[in-house]
């Protein structure tokens, strides 16, 4: 995840999505808490699967995910009460699971990174293949440069 330069880069993210800062996201030093990280993370992929390219097209079943995997690298300080905006990007597809991957800027500095690896399921059988309306639809959503 750092190794990647375009990362860093807000114009690398195809989306975004800007939140605010709470008071109870400081630690004891008055900087964003690694939970406020995740939660910022967290709403950010939840927004984008509800709404964004992982969403139902017209007339089509909402897909079921399940969260396999979250990595976050924090790389600066994060401080209150600045927003955050998040890049958001899918950087992997695979058969049944894709990655997104998400950059939190703060007054334009990259300061974490996140990798979330969703496994796309059939409530019924588990782990299925992804559908190729929404395969094109998350393609549609990758990671530039």
């Amino acid at each position: 995840m750092k190794a990647d330069p375009r990362r860093r880069l807000s114009a690398s993210y195809p989306d975004s999505l800007t939140l605010e800062t709470r008071f109870a996201d400081m630690d004891v030093n008055g900087h964003l808490n690694n939970v406020a990280f995740a939660r910022l993370f967290e709403e950010t992929r939840v927004r984008f699967n509800r709404a964004g390219p992982a969403a139902p097209a017209a007339g089509e079943r909402r897909s079921n995910f399940v969260v396999a995997h979250v990595a976050i690298d924090y790389l600066a300080e994060g401080n209150y009460p600045a927003p955050v905006t998040i890049g958001y990007a899918i950087a992997h597809i695979g058969n049944s699971s894709f990655t997104v991957a998400m950059a939190a800027f703060q007054e334009g500095a990259c300061i974490a990174l996140c990798d979330s690896i969703l496994v796309h399921r059939d409530p019924a059988t588990g782990p299925a293949p992804i559908p190729s309306a929404l395969r094109e639809r998350l393609e549609a959503h990758r990671l530039r440069g």
